[in-house]
């Protein structure tokens, strides 16, 4: 009925959209388009995506694990006799962890004694935070932090060593896989006036906290260098002037008889207890020499063998 839409309650119906307006240049935004199709590897949805990303991962995880491995994450010391050894020895501790209400012993005093006197931080945490950090490991209620090893470069180790007022005297462990072994080869070359050590960065032992403590201090006056590759290495420091002699079971003269040769700047190279020297390092050196022993004995430790060989380069060059 006309006039029946201004009755009460009645409603209006209005067409939908606005046929007196363009388009507003939507059409136009349509036709454009969204751009080239990305490419597999950048869509989220796709296979080729989700492999990348996992290869990416595996990359990232495995870059870490070198990194751990060449010595960027700090060491713990565990347990209440390693602990005061460690502070003894002179080891550069960055932090001392005690557990909470933890029975002080005489051992544990003389460590919280100690990181005072040295102003080391003592921190007290929970039993279950020392499992965390440890891994697990026996604590006794005690762990100490030590940094992760600034290894020197072997080209500045020699560098260093003919700066100085004695022929270089430099020892080089090839394959030696034990910390302590490695401690302990630091301890002789600080006691028989050796420049620094060289150890190779793969298969070898590395400046950890059982190689700060078999030292006995001595890491802190003898640096430790880090060869990419070995047998370069040798063949460099032997471009420099210095004699290279490998300690090895099948060597042709007994190590006191090199006495001239002793006494030149010299490295002195060792292998591991069971392989003794590698093929290629061993052909590198200058000359291969035997500790003379009775029958029945196949070899020495490492870190015997190294402290035989130095004192007596230490013996020929004080004459």
């Amino acid at each position: 009925m006309p006039g029946n839409s201004s009755r009460r309650g009645a409603v209006r119906r209005r067409p939908s959209g606005n046929p007196t307006a363009g388009s507003g240049g939507r059409s136009r935004r349509r036709l454009k388009g969204r751009g080239p199709t990305p490419r597999a590897e950048d869509r989220p949805h796709h296979k080729a995506y989700k492999r990348a990303q996992k290869a990416q991962q595996k990359a990232q995880a495995s870059g870490s694990r070198s990194r751990a491995r060449s010595g960027d994450k700090p060491e713990w010391i565990v347990g209440r006799n390693p602990a005061v050894e460690a502070m003894r020895a002179g080891v550069p501790v960055t932090a001392v962890h005690l557990a909470e209400r933890i029975d002080r012993d005489d051992r544990v005093r003389e460590v919280v004694r100690r990181a005072t006197e040295r102003q080391v931080p003592l921190l007290e945490v929970t039993r279950h935070e020392l499992d965390r950090i440890t891994s697990g490991a026996v604590h006794q209620g005690i762990a100490v932090q030590v940094p992760p090893y600034d290894y020197a470069d072997p080209a500045d180790l020699l560098d260093d060593a003919l700066d100085g007022d004695r022929p270089p005297l430099i020892v080089a462990l090839d394959g030696v896989t034990d910390p302590r072994n490695l401690g302990a080869v630091i301890r002789s070359a600080s006691a028989f006036g050796a420049h620094g050590v060289v150890v190779p960065e793969r298969r070898s032992a590395a400046m950890s906290a059982a190689a700060w403590k078999a030292s006995a201090g001595a890491a802190l006056r003898v640096p430790v260098a880090r060869a990419v590759n070995l047998t370069r290495t040798l063949k460099a420091y032997q471009k420099q002037g210095l004699f290279v002699v490998g300690l090895d079971a099948s060597g042709t003269e007994d190590v006191a008889d090199l006495a001239e040769d002793l006494a030149e700047p010299l490295v002195l190279v060792l292998g591991s207890e069971g392989k003794g020297l590698s093929r290629l390092v061993s052909e590198t050196c200058d000359r291969l020499a035997r500790i003379p022993m009775l029958d029945g004995t196949e070899s020495l430790n490492a870190s015997v063998a190294a402290g035989i060989a130095l004192y007596e380069a230490a013996r020929h060059r004080a004459v």
